[in-house]
């Protein structure tokens, strides 16, 4: 079981992290914002100033069909937000 699930690639995230050294992930809802910060300065080399962390409740959902409504949920989760030391970068589109 890993901690990190993945990177939080928004549009939001993405135009937060031109401007700022912060980086976005959707963890493990148990991970610890030591265990993250340990492991994101272990797998991408850079060093971690701070850790915030969000527990995102996931949104009702609901659609007509030909039978009838269908009611359901998405998901909950946990987002990180990773804020780098001045100069650190992550960039997840390097190897493309």
């Amino acid at each position: 079981m890993s901690i990190l699930k993945r990177p939080l690639l928004t549009e939001k995230m993405t135009k937060i992290a031109d401007k700022t050294a912060q980086v976005g992930f959707v963890v493990d809802k148990n991970a610890s914002k030591d265990e993250i910060k340990a492991l994101i300065e272990k797998v991408y080399n850079v060093e971690v100033e701070r850790v915030n962390t969000i527990l995102v409740r996931g949104k009702r959902k609901s659609r007509f069909t030909k039978s009838g409504v269908i009611n359901g949920k998405k998901p909950n989760y946990k987002k990180a937000i990773v804020h780098l030391k001045e100069g650190q970068k992550i960039d997840f589109f390097e190897n493309i």
